[in-house]
């Protein structure tokens, strides 16, 4: 599907377009790739990984700004919405900024995907966003309902939307793994709450469910991977395994357990090998068969979190990851 064809990826910086990039160019060999930001320093590091690649364009660009959106969208084909304000603190104290770049942003994503023909837009969410707590997980959960809603809006266009989701990914910038590895050498490793859990996924298994996305949706679907959860303690422990383990307290918005599927989802939710399905409640889209597909529904009141997962990463299998990725951890 996405061979031979042009791909935008706003917020195509940060870890995720690092990684999906790179993989995309050499899956399919795309016509262009079009990484759309707001930041030139980082576009000018990142051209110099790609030498002179003539599929690669890099465009500067807000997403909050409408207008040059519509710009960067004429001739695009397929739209990976990757921008976004995400560290949890930040949105807590920036508020008005958060809802420009995560709501503002989205609705224009939306509007300048649908005006200017593109074939399908796939949006990158976050386990925060199911039954949230903070001020970021509310406006992504904003944000997931204005795509699935998007596939109504586009009217007679063609245009479709759908929703990747999924938990902490691990050895990205600002994320446990590289803090930990940061401060282990002063022999103390702050935990927030001894009994906390997080889901682990590498980016790579994150661009390829953006792939699956964009060749299995109808319109409308929230696709969840499954993952192995840990402990946050036992990540401390291979990281550090000397170090001594304090309890700092939890900060403002943060939850103890990661949540991707809440019961509330549960009468829409379907099951397959390697992920769930989340299907709109709205339209009784939820009873499409085109979108159901092979799916198999899951039981009343399922909730998928990451302290009741069928499948945890064992330690022995992490200190493996940290070994072969330790060049790039925390780096993007």
């Amino acid at each position: 599907m996405l061979q031979n064809s042009t791909i935008l990826i706003t917020g195509g910086t940060g870890s995720f377009g690092h990684t999906f990039v790179p993989m995309t160019l050499e899956k399919y060999n795309p016509k262009k790739l079009i990484i759309f930001s707001r930041d030139e320093m980082k576009q000018w590091e990142m051209a110099k990984l790609f030498g002179n690649d003539p599929r690669i364009r890099f465009f500067i660009g807000d997403v909050r700004d409408r207008e040059r959106l519509y710009r960067a969208f004429t001739g695009v084909d397929y739209v990976v919405h990757a921008a976004a304000t995400k560290i949890v603190p930040t949105a807590e104290y920036n508020p008005f900024e958060c809802i420009k770049t995560n709501v503002n942003g989205a609705m224009n994503v939306i509007d300048a995907a649908i005006d200017k023909n593109v074939k399908r837009v796939v949006a990158l969410s976050t386990d925060k966003a199911s039954s949230p707590i903070n001020l970021y997980g509310a406006s992504k959960l904003a944000s997931d309902k204005l795509f699935v809603a998007g596939n109504a809006y586009s009217g007679e266009h063609e245009t479709r939307f759908s929703v990747v989701r999924y938990g902490n990914v691990m050895g990205s910038r600002g994320s446990v793994i590289p803090f930990f590895m940061q401060v282990k050498e002063t022999g103390v490793l702050p935990i927030t709450d001894t009994r906390m859990t997080r889901f682990m996924i590498s980016l790579e298994q994150g661009v390829e469910l953006v792939w699956h996305a964009f060749d299995d949706m109808h319109g409308g679907e929230i696709y969840v991977k499954k993952i192995p959860s840990m402990k946050v303690t036992d990540v401390a422990r291979v990281v550090a395994p000397d170090a001594i383990q304090k309890v700092v307290g939890i900060r403002p918005g943060e939850k103890i357990h990661e949540q991707m599927v809440g019961f509330e989802d549960a009468p829409y939710t379907y099951e397959y090998p390697e992920h769930f399905k989340i299907l709109p409640a709205i339209n009784e889209w939820s009873q499409s068969k085109s979108r159901i597909k092979d799916g198999v529904l899951v039981p009343e009141n399922f909730v998928y979190s990451s302290d009741n997962n069928s499948e945890w990463m064992k330690e022995e299998e992490l200190a493996v990851w940290i070994d072969v990725n330790r060049g790039k951890i925390g780096a993007i």
